[in-house]
């Protein structure tokens, strides 16, 4: 009985050095730049680390975790110094290396977000976070941002919510200073900050604060919730929103969006009318006037704003033709009159009058089109004029579109 305890005891002494002496070797291969080397060589020993002692498991968590972080397999790194720290690991190197983990995850990020992989540098940035939570909050606003771009907007109303619900600001020291070769002002590092002052390249130095990006992240809200098709939630949304910022005009265009969507026309109008007073020069706000109020079937507003679209964008080929559409309802009622007439006398000069009245209207679209012909070969554009001129008989305009036709 001794002899196979003191076999068991030198066979265990025998597998416990190996353990310690290959676990040596992978760190060694590591910390020399052999990656691989020591992947292979973990690989290679599975078996014989299956029964280790906590140390050495230990050990190889942290390695392992390593060599991932080492192969941008970021998610499977993390869970490894996780481990590591929930089995008792306690490397004096630890947090610098999650701090390593991170920035390399977000660098990683960057990448993504540059080569428009956008999905991916969402959950990176998000694992970013949720490494320094405390630390990190500006990761979890740009993985939303990132979920936006990658039009993954459930994501991103999951975590723009978050960043409510924690009060979120995101203000930052801004480090500011002004080129006296170029008078140019440029923002600094804080180091550079700091050194700068002492040169003479540079005057002007001042700190100021980011504005805060709280009202942007309700704002995103509102506008994700609009996206989604959940006006309930994006009106409560978009309110909040507005009080913090009134006179935002996305703000304003998605609260009349929404009530365009419920179909309250006065809301909509009167809230398109609060967003020129922001930007009145903007010829899409006075088109969805028009648009609004020839549904309403006041003719005269719709023409005036449609007028107005176009004298701000004179190429705004909307404005052109729904001011052609609207000038034309005019011709339905004039041919049910003239429809409607016998064949006397009388009806004979009221057959003439408004067919006359018929080409009025026809004369009042030329000018319209031609213009729009002018710059652009929108073919609903070209087929109208087409017709037009040739119920005007003027054949050398209706043969110069003919030839225009695609």
């Amino acid at each position: 009985m001794k002899f196979f305890l003191t076999l068991f005891f030198i066979l265990s002494v025998s597998f416990s050095f190996g353990q310690k002496k290959e676990i040596k070797k992978a760190i060694k291969l590591f910390e020399s730049g052999d990656v691989q080397g020591a992947k292979d060589l973990l690989d290679s020993n599975s078996t014989l680390f299956e029964a280790a002692e906590a140390k050495i498991t230990n050990q190889k968590l942290y390695l392992e975790g390593k060599i991932f972080q080492a192969d941008k397999k970021f998610q499977l790194a993390y869970e490894n110094f996780k481990a590591y720290t929930e089995a008792g690991g306690n490397d004096v190197d630890y947090e610098n290396q999650l701090q390593s983990l991170s920035s390399d995850i977000v660098n990683s990020a960057i990448e993504d977000n540059a080569e428009k992989r956008f999905i991916d540098a969402t959950s990176k940035l998000y694992l970013a976070y949720i490494i320094f939570p405390e630390q990190n909050k500006d990761y979890l606003y740009y993985a939303a941002s990132s979920a936006v771009n990658g039009k993954d907007f459930d994501k991103a109303l999951k975590y723009y919510n978050i960043l409510k619900n924690m009060n979120y600001e995101g203000i930052v020291v801004r480090f500011m200073a002004t080129s006296v070769e170029t008078n140019e002002e440029i923002e600094l590092s804080e180091t550079e900050y700091n050194l700068y002052k002492k040169s003479k390249a540079y005057k002007d130095f001042k700190e100021e604060n980011t504005e805060s990006r709280y009202p942007e992240i309700i704002k995103n809200i509102a506008l994700i919730y609009s996206q989604l098709g959940d006006n309930e939630n994006a009106m409560k949304a978009v309110k909040e929103a507005r009080e913090n910022d009134p006179k935002d005009l996305s703000l304003i265009l998605t609260e009349a969006n929404l009530y365009i969507q419920l179909k309250e026309n006065d809301r909509f109008e009167a809230l398109m009318k609060e967003a020129i007073e922001q930007d009145p020069n903007n010829a899409t706000l006075y088109f969805n006037l028009g648009v609004v109020n020839a549904q309403r079937g006041n003719r005269e507003d719709a023409s005036k704003y449609y007028r107005k679209t176009i004298e701000l964008d004179p190429e705004f080929e909307s404005g052109y033709l729904n001011l052609v559409t609207l000038i034309l309802q005019g011709e339905n009622a004039i041919v049910e009159k003239m429809n409607g007439l016998g064949t006397s006398r009388a009806d004979n000069a009221r057959y003439d009058e408004l067919k006359l009245e018929r080409e009025q209207l026809y004369s009042e679209c030329v000018p319209i089109l031609e213009k729009l012909v002018g710059f652009s070969k929108n073919q609903e554009a070209v087929k109208t004029l087409m017709n037009i001129y040739g119920t005007l008989g003027d054949n050398e305009g209706f043969m110069k579109m003919k030839g225009m036709i695609e």
